[in-house]
């Protein structure tokens, strides 16, 4: 037992260890069930109170216990039938941690695992693919951990904004990495007494989750863990694996020494090599992020850190505490990464800058590396104290010898005068056939729908439409797209085929996995009393369903329907898109207001920014805390993704083409790439990367934040 909201509530560990799963009663509330709550100070003005419950079998305990404010602490027998005799009561004292005494039969005496000699611990992952964690992904994605520790904050400083935007409460140190073998186990060794954390990282050395608590090796102890957020319940399989049969693997460093990771030692330079020779500031690049300009901006970050890390998704340091889907921010859903992979105007990045930018993003944008550096700059003098005794500590209880404070960055070389590698010169070429009587207007376009839409009924409560889209011939493409949208082609729809008017909702896709939640979006800052803002509403499209189990669906649908049912091909889906444009947006140019029209990036994404407990969105934020690239100006009324037909149909009646949430399709990202093309843009995408003709690459086991799935059905 132990105490909630005031109350006395009886867990019981072999039914669940999150949240309420294990709770089988709450004191008194016999025969209630225990809600989980989120809220500050839940325990304020709940009376009576309990303290040091003591069992004395499932049914009777001795606590101690403050029946109204102005009571005394007294030892009561509590049971679990809401009944509550007092035991002692002494005016002027509080009587607490009653402690029945029987006698016992002594418990065996286990063995000491520690070796307080030693000056490492050896850890030991049985199958990294086995539990929540990483559900669903292939055996051989994992190639290796990252292996990273914390350096806590002092009394007297701290804060969740102190590190960089929306980044992490505590400074970061990266230690390097170790194999991962391909059944999925691993054997390394870690130094003792000091908070570690690994992260699964595939074989680009990019995290595909993220580990967000820690644990503590002892001096030569042996830890082990079954896999990656498997049941505490479980145990180690007794089976042989391949880190079995070797020995535990020493840190390799990561690109250097084991140091803090900050923005100016890890990215700045990488921006200097790369990218300031465009992105300078300079005149005729004003419209361009700056990233040369190493000055001091909002909170003391520099002016180049506030231009880079809007195009980085990451979970800030108070995001959604539930485990997080596999890759829910795997930067192949940040921009960064999805521009340089397109190929960002001939721009090559080494491989070792990439995966300090991939570490970056993964341990969530720091800026800073150490406390120090913050205490500097908010004059808190007193900090170099506090650090020098916390390492005192450290020293004489731990046997670290080390201060994380004192010359942080000794012996790594911060360049200067680094000299811009100028990419080599890439002409696109944006020639397009021309294709007679295409483009055709609205009027056309309503013509050649020579069908009315049909509704499929999936039973007495859910049912949805389809829209009837002709055959035809287009270019594919648009006209300043990325390279991976040429060349441009003529390329012609050969049969007509019925499309799902609106993405499939989350009341639909219930239908066929009640299991299914698509979740929040996380909630930015801190003193959150719920995990984000919610898009698992009925009517909201389906999100974080991988392609696998959107075919799985299609199955389903087909064979409870008896219509055949598939996701559209990348051609199918543009040629609905566009509906007879030529445009980039089926609606006009990229700069039309699209407000009416789809559910993009705007002016509500400044809504995210927060401040108090259960925070609310403030008037006015500065422009360097909303920071989501948005279409300036533009209010489209929805911060993330509304319900479906919220907005204005295309020309064939389709709603959320190129908004909402972007769209699985069938077909290969490229020959020889399982990766699958996603289509159209969402709620956190503007215009230019929600174009008819824009194409994004997720793996087919991948869940995405914003992408779901439509429907085409065969006549």
């Amino acid at each position: 037992g132990t105490s909630r909201a005031g109350e006395l509530v009886l867990f019981d560990i072999t039914k669940g260890r999150a949240e309420a799963d294990g709770v089988i009663q709450r004191i008194p509330g016999y025969g209630q069930k225990v809600e989980p709550i989120i809220v500050d100070q839940l325990v304020d003005d709940s009376w009576p109170k309990f303290l040091f419950p003591a069992p004395l079998d499932e049914n009777y305990f001795i606590a101690s216990v403050k029946l109204t404010p102005n009571s005394p602490w007294a030892l009561y027998l509590v049971d679990t039938f809401d009944n509550m005799v007092k035991i002692r009561e002494e005016q002027g004292y509080g009587l607490f941690e009653p402690t029945p005494i029987i006698k016992r039969p002594q418990p065996q005496t286990q063995p000491n695992r520690v070796d307080r000699d030693s000056k490492q611990s050896n850890v030991f992952v049985t199958n990294v693919y086995v539990g929540d964690g990483l559900k669903d992904l292939p055996r051989g994605t994992v190639k290796k951990f990252r292996v990273f520790t914390y350096n806590y904050g002092y009394r007297g400083i701290g804060s969740h904004d102190y590190f960089g935007m929306e980044s992490c409460w505590d400074a970061r140190r990266i230690m390097g990495e170790v194999p991962v073998y391909e059944d999925g186990s691993a054997s390394f060794v870690v130094p003792p007494n000091m908070p570690v954390a690994i992260q699964p990282l595939d074989d680009k050395g990019r995290a595909v989750q993220l580990m967000r608590t820690w644990f503590v090796g002892m001096p030569g102890e042996n830890q082990s863990c079954v896999g990656c957020h498997e049941s505490q319940n479980s145990v180690t399989p007794s089976s042989m694996t391949i880190a079995r049969g070797k020995a535990p693997t020493p840190i390799t460093p990561f690109l250097g020494k084991e140091r803090p990771f900050s923005f100016k030692y890890e990215v700045q330079p990488v921006l200097d090599k790369y990218c300031v020779g465009c992105h300078d500031g300079s005149e005729g690049k004003q419209d361009r992020p700056n990233f040369a300009d190493k000055s001091a901006g909002h909170r003391g970050f520099s002016k180049s850190y506030h231009a880079l890390h809007p195009y980085v998704r990451r979970p800030g340091p108070e995001g959604d505490y539930h485990l997080l889907k596999p890759m829910e921010f795997h930067t192949s859903s940040s921009e960064l990464f999805q521009m340089l992979e397109k190929g960002h105007y001939g721009v090559v990045v080494d491989n070792d800058s990439m995966r300090k930018l991939y570490a970056w993003a993964d341990l969530n944008v720091p800026y800073y590396g150490t406390w120090i550096e913050i205490a500097n700059k908010m004059n808190r003098n007193h900090i170099s104290g506090v650090a020098a005794r916390a390492a005192e500590l450290r020293s004489l209880y731990a046997d670290i010898a080390f201060d994380p404070e004192v010359k942080p960055y000794e012996g790594i070389e911060l360049p200067e005068n680094i000299e811009f590698i100028k990419p080599e010169k890439v002409k696109l070429d944006y020639s397009a056939p021309t294709i007679p009587n295409w483009p055709f207007d609205l009027q056309t376009a309503k013509s050649l729908q020579t069908k009315e839409n049909q509704t499929v009924k999936v039973n007495d409560n859910v049912s949805f439409e389809l829209a009837w889209i002709p055959s035809g011939k287009f270019v594919k493409g648009d006209d300043g797209g990325f390279a991976d949208e040429l060349p441009r082609t003529a390329i012609e729809v050969n049969k007509p085929f019925w499309m799902m008017t609106t993405e499939v909702t989350n009341k639909l896709y219930n239908q066929f996995d009640s299991q299914h939640d698509s979740r929040y979006i996380d909630q930015w800052s801190k003193d959150h009393t719920h995990p984000g803002y919610p898009a698992n509403k009925p009517e909201q499209p389906v999100i974080r369903v991988n392609w696998n189990r959107a075919n799985e669906f299609c199955k389903w649908l087909s064979d409870k329907t008896g219509k055949k049912f598939r996701l559209p091909t990348e051609t199918e889906w543009e040629w609905a898109c566009r509906a007879g444009t030529a445009t980039p947006m089926w609606y006009g140019d990229l700069t039309a207001d699209f407000g009416k029209f789809e559910n993009l990036s705007d002016m509500q994404t400044t809504k995210f920014v927060v401040r108090g407990v259960n925070p609310q969105p403030i008037n006015n934020p500065p422009k360097e805390e909303a920071f989501i690239p948005r279409a300036e100006g533009v209010d489209d009324g929805s911060m993330i993704a509304s319900e479906v037909k919220a907005y204005q149909p295309n020309q064939w009646g389709l709603y959320d083409m190129q908004g909402n949430v972007a769209e699985w399709t069938a077909s290969n990202y490229a020959p020889n790439d399982e990766r699958k093309v996603v289509k159209g843009g969402s709620w956190r995408d503007r215009p230019k990367w929600s174009r008819s003709g824009i194409r994004r690459p997720y793996e087919p086991w991948q869940t995405v934040f914003n992408v779901g799935f439509r429907l085409v059905c065969e006549e």
